[in-house]
């Protein structure tokens, strides 16, 4: 097997460019996990870089049987390593025993923004996060607040990730180009996460911003807020205006709210 074709329904762009291959590898840089997994590997271009990286251990996970094939045979140091199977339905803490993990890869672009929520849903264990984006959605996920691209992806990764945006990529380093630009960001866990829990904080931001163009005291009705709470000034402002931090002391004063 020379290639592996390309398969629309999985969205695969395979990177043809080592250096920008190298330059992914290379975002991973924290020395407080010993393992690394890359979603979609593809014909592996940036896993000949990751399997430089020292002192790590690296996996893959890959859906397309034929990516699989190709893998096992040109990258034989993987062996076992090799996980078979949809990264959204793979169980991280359980495969990885709870141990710390950095991911990365070249993702499949209509499936990216679920990726990042799988990330952010096992932050636990994920210290640090890197990849490449449609660049639409990298600008979403590092967008400061008072920015029109500043979102439910922006708030949430960054109430617990330092987001970093990194350089941008011609569609023409792709085979077959996509029909978009692409980026690369990185993502750094915060030490520590606020007292909130996640999956009441992540509803939150997402029924704010599901009428972002309303003040909070019009789009969180669904939250029964009472009378007193609602002349709170923070309630007069629309959700692109709250910074992720104002938004858990948003969090907080709705939960605490009697």
């Amino acid at each position: 097997m020379t290639k592996v074709k390309a398969k629309k329904h999985l969205g695969q762009h395979f990177l043809t460019n080592k250096n920008i291959a190298r330059k992914i590898a290379h975002t991973l840089q924290l020395n407080s996990y010993d393992t690394i997994l890359e979603i979609g590997p593809g014909m592996g271009i940036l896993t000949e870089f990751l399997l430089q990286i020292p002192d790590k251990t690296l996996y893959t996970v890959e859906i397309d049987k034929e990516s699989v094939a190709y893998l096992k045979k040109h990258y034989p140091q993987l062996k076992d390593h090799i996980i078979e199977t949809d990264f959204l339905k793979l169980d991280l803490k359980k495969f990885f025993n709870g141990k710390q993990i950095g991911i990365t890869g070249n993702f499949p672009y209509n499936i990216s923004s679920q990726i990042l929520f799988k990330v952010l849903d096992n932050k636990e264990i994920i210290p640090e996060f890197s990849g490449m984006f449609q660049k639409e959605v990298a600008e979403r996920i590092t967008a400061r607040h008072g920015n029109k691209t500043y979102g439910i992806l922006s708030v949430v990764a960054q109430t617990y990730y330092q987001t970093e945006h990194l350089f941008n990529v011609n569609e023409t380093v792709f085979n077959p180009p996509p029909k978009v630009k692409s980026s690369v960001i990185r993502l750094v866990r915060k030490e520590n996460f606020p007292a909130i829990p996640y999956g009441f904080f992540k509803k939150l931001v997402k029924t704010a911003f599901n009428q972002r163009r309303k003040t909070l005291r019009n789009s969180l009705k669904s939250y029964n807020l009472s009378d007193n709470l609602k002349q709170a000034r923070i309630f007069a402002k629309r959700p692109e205006q709250l910074s992720p931090e104002e938004f858990v002391e948003l969090a907080q004063i709705i939960r605490n709210d009697t």
